[in-house]
């Protein structure tokens, strides 16, 4: 992305003022943090638990954005409370099956907390500058402070298998570039709130697919707490709270 950034807009770049490049750094930092904590996550609880717990971060969005003072009505709070009641029981479950699970759910508990936070600072700068110009300037941002943070935790950078680099292009390719990218595009011409929802389609689809490449089986004392998570989701997405970015 950095080329065509430098090669398309340049203006753009040079035009950036101070607040705009100090809430780009916060931004990229911001995302570095939940690649850092929810991607790890993945080693000690299930991808089911894990997906769904990181995608509270719609709750902890429409929080932080109480705490700079927007109204929140009543039906997200409704949400907001089943979100984290359906979470604790989800993490209860998970501990029960799996002493190691609860460091799972904790790291990717914090994963949605910085991703809300993440989208709170860019929603801030993507109002007057374009897509392209956040994410080559985000994500660079992200990775520089990732390979710090690797290279100061002495974390192997080199010598994976070929199928192991083919999945790392694909997530980049793939959940990067197409997902998360794209999701910022259409924020410009989408609803929020449609956005928002759709990306509750990951737990289901994660879990599925979890269940068939990895073998990991849905345990059936789970799906009660992942449904009412969702539901209370989706009641703090369309509660319509304006001042709660989506991803």
């Amino acid at each position: 992305l950095a080329p065509v950034a430098l090669l398309r807009r340049v203006q753009q770049l040079r035009a950036l003022v101070a607040r705009e490049r100090w809430l780009f750094g916060t931004a990229g930092i911001l995302l570095a943090a939940p690649f850092a904590t929810w991607i790890t996550s993945l080693r000690f609880t299930s991808v089911a638990s894990s997906t769904a717990l990181v995608a509270t971060q719609p709750a902890w969005a429409a929080l932080m954005a109480r705490s700079r003072g927007a109204v929140i009505g009543r039906t997200a709070w409704f949400g907001i409370a089943a979100a984290v009641i359906a979470a604790a029981l989800l993490t209860g479950i998970d501990v029960r099956l799996s002493s190691r699970a609860l460091e799972g759910d904790l790291l990717a508990l914090v994963g949605a907390v910085f991703a809300a936070g993440y989208v709170t600072t860019g929603a801030a700068v993507r109002r007057t500058v374009d897509t392209t110009t956040y994410t080559s300037l985000c994500y660079t941002t992200t990775a520089v402070t990732l390979v710090v943070v690797c290279l100061i935790g002495h974390q192997r950078l080199a010598g994976y298998s070929g199928a192991d680099w083919l999945r790392i292009v694909a997530l980049t390719a793939g959940a990067q570039l197409l997902g998360h990218s794209v999701f910022n595009r259409v924020l410009k011409t989408t609803s929020a709130t449609v956005v928002s929802l759709s990306i509750l389609f990951e737990v289901p689809g994660a879990t599925i697919i979890a269940a068939i490449a990895l073998h990991q089986p849905v345990h059936a004392s789970a799906v009660p707490a992942a449904l009412l998570l969702l539901g209370g989701l989706a009641l703090v997405i369309r509660s319509g709270t304006r001042a709660m970015p989506a991803e």
